[in-house]
């Protein structure tokens, strides 16, 4: 009778501890948005207006912005004005820096500028015979591939931390000692934060390693 307690105790937490986590994290990012509709004047904030609170009404409003950024971005007139505010913030030594690098990543990301955390792959970290799962995260460039020397071309690999992955190390490693996996970023990150305890679909990993690849039609 304990023993079945137990079980249906810790079934319990398992289907509560997800959904609870998951919870818990949109109300706080929906929260966050839901703050920044305190910049409008008090007479016009929604709540004002509409006599109640709608929640989730912060992230709505920032998606449009940030729609409506897009669109004005893409016009003439709206590429101009950035251009322009990009050239300020670039004689601003500091901030430049912080900027120029930023940007760069989010290029990366969001405008599919480079090949960033589209791979992944197992390395031989921190030492020979210890492996770790990466993200390649692109190509250094001429200079570095020259010091280093190798016959291979070098890629740069993030290592990210177990349970944090957000955190981690950036290394520069021999393409050919790389080992590619089928399986996805979103479920290298399941395995990572996890630290192990939660693996891929071996069925479906199989699956995909053994299908042949699709070969372009001849136009």
């Amino acid at each position: 009778m304990k023993k079945r307690m137990k079980r249906i105790f810790l079934t319990g937490l398992a289907v509560v501890i997800p959904a609870g986590l998951t919870i818990y994290i949109l109300s706080f990012i929906m929260g966050i948005m839901d703050s920044l509709l305190q910049v409008i004047p008090t007479q016009y904030q929604p709540d004002n207006l509409l006599h109640v609170h709608i929640p989730g009404l912060g992230a709505i409003v920032t998606v449009i912005l940030i729609f409506v950024c897009g669109l004005v971005t893409k016009s003439y007139l709206g590429n101009r004005l950035v251009r322009f505010g990009e050239h300020l913030v670039g004689k601003i030594p500091f901030v430049r820096s912080v900027y120029q690098a930023i940007k760069r990543i989010a290029d990366s990301l969001f405008m599919d500028k480079a090949q960033s955390f589209k791979s992944v792959v197992m390395v031989e970290y921190p030492r020979r015979g210890v492996y770790g799962i990466g993200f390649v995260t692109g190509t250094p460039n001429e200079e570095i591939q020259n010091i280093i020397g190798q016959k291979s071309p070098c890629v740069g690999v993030f290592m990210p931390l177990a349970l944090t992955p957000t955190t981690g190390f950036f290394i520069m490693v021999p393409q050919d000692e790389l080992i590619e996996l089928c399986m996805t970023v979103e479920e290298a990150f399941t395995l990572i934060i996890s630290a192990g305890i939660v693996t891929p679909n071996e069925n479906f990993a199989i699956a995909q390693r053994e299908q042949p690849p699709v070969r372009e039609q001849p136009q």
